[in-house]
């Protein structure tokens, strides 16, 4: 029996998919593995029987990779399975600021008699832009970005891409008329829409400063779907107060943006669907069970990925190091006395990981420098 600990509230469809040997708790203390969303856990104390945690979502920036790693502790997210809910929001505030569609509410609904007379005399102030014909710079071309991309063209705009880790997956996703540049310079000055597609990182923080608003088109319009520590706040409110930018939509509340004339405040609502809740929990349920179950690890973010498939009879054993760059070659000599049905590895920066299966029976585990934990999975665990 597993005790899976949930922080937030995580969808009852993702939760459906365990099984009746997991039990769902609220308490950290003592699971297998949590489930969380949003919740900061960068001070939260791990316990040595916690295998795994699973980000209901895409972005990890409120989990202490590093130490779960050193911890050897899994950490899974789940990429794409609230990229079309992000799209579809993305979609939403190109429209908001194109047609000026905010303030023309905020207007309205501040009208209090001889309406309809004032709305025509009025209207023509919140007059906005068609996008069809306009050029749109998507800046990371993951799941999301991806499908902004041709959702945009669908639309009737000319895309520009750009990815500095743009993968072949992305390349076969994307429609072949979207022009990618090898150079962020080469995009900005051409695109009237900039759209923002990446994971905030140490690298990445504070990316979008004043440096970059230099080299955008002037009255450009900058959509940030992703994270607000992307953009320097002070840079981007002199961008916008100058009308270096036109817009700025955002899907996060600062006290620097809101309020503001031409800034667009959403509350986070990016993954906010029934939908993507669904999908987001489902994923890491199944990764989760995947991961206690088999030893597999798919979609992790500080463990590289390593698959052997489903234990048919057969038993497992997990070895996580560190520093050390063959951990395949290091756990065959570490188990050199059984009897090596299939081997499996990799590493991941400084972590590593290899998955061995075997018919042998695990009596004892050799203790060896720079591993930091192993785990036997055996069938009758399950």
């Amino acid at each position: 029996m597993y005790n899976i600990a949930t922080l937030n509230k995580i969808s009852p469809v993702g939760l459906a998919h365990f099984s009746d040997r997991y039990t769902i708790t609220d308490e950290v203390s003592g699971s297998s593995a949590i489930l969380v969303r949003s919740q900061d856990m960068h001070e939260m104390e791990f316990g040595r029987e916690l295998l795994s945690i699973a980000r209901a979502g895409a972005g990890v920036n409120n989990i202490p990779l590093e130490r779960c790693a050193e911890e050897g502790i899994v950490v899974f997210n789940t990429p794409g399975a609230n990229a079309n809910a992000v799209k579809e929001l993305t979609l939403a505030g190109l429209f908001l600021a194109a047609r000026n569609i905010p303030a023309g509410i905020a207007w309205a609904s501040s009208l209090t008699e001889n309406v309809s007379k004032a709305v025509e005399k009025g209207k023509s102030q919140f007059a906005g832009t068609e996008i069809k014909g306009k050029t749109l710079g998507v800046i990371g071309l993951g799941a999301i970005g991806g499908m902004v991309a041709n959702a945009a063209v669908d639309l009737g705009m000319n895309v520009i891409g750009y990815d500095p880790y743009f993968s072949v997956k992305a390349a076969h996703q994307l429609y072949s008329c979207v022009d990618i540049k090898a150079e962020l310079k080469d995009l900005l000055p051409e695109c009237d829409y900039v759209s923002i597609h990446i994971p905030a990182t140490d690298t990445t923080k504070g990316m979008f400063n004043a440096e970059i608003f230099a080299q955008m088109k002037d009255g450009a319009i900058l959509l940030n779907f992703s994270r607000d520590k992307l953009v320097n706040e002070a840079d981007l409110l002199a961008a916008v107060e100058s009308g270096k930018l036109a817009k700025y939509v955002c899907d996060f509340a600062t006290d620097g943006t809101l309020n503001k004339e031409n800034i667009i405040v959403l509350p986070h609502l990016g993954a906010s669907t029934a939908e993507a809740e669904d999908n987001c929990a489902t994923m890491a349920v199944w990764q989760t069970r995947d991961y206690i179950e088999n030893g597999n690890i798919v979609n992790s973010v500080n463990f590289p990925a390593v698959d052997l498939g489903p234990m048919k009879g057969d038993n497992r054993i997990c070895i996580m190091t560190k520093g050390e760059p063959y951990p395949v070659k290091l756990a065959a000599a570490m188990f050199a006395n059984i009897n090596i049905k299939a081997i499996a590895g990799g590493v991941r920066g400084a972590y590593g990981y290899a998955l061995i299966s075997t018919d042998d029976m695990i009596t004892s585990v050799p203790a060896v420098d720079g591993v930091i934990r192993v785990r036997v999975i055996q069938p009758d665990e399950l």
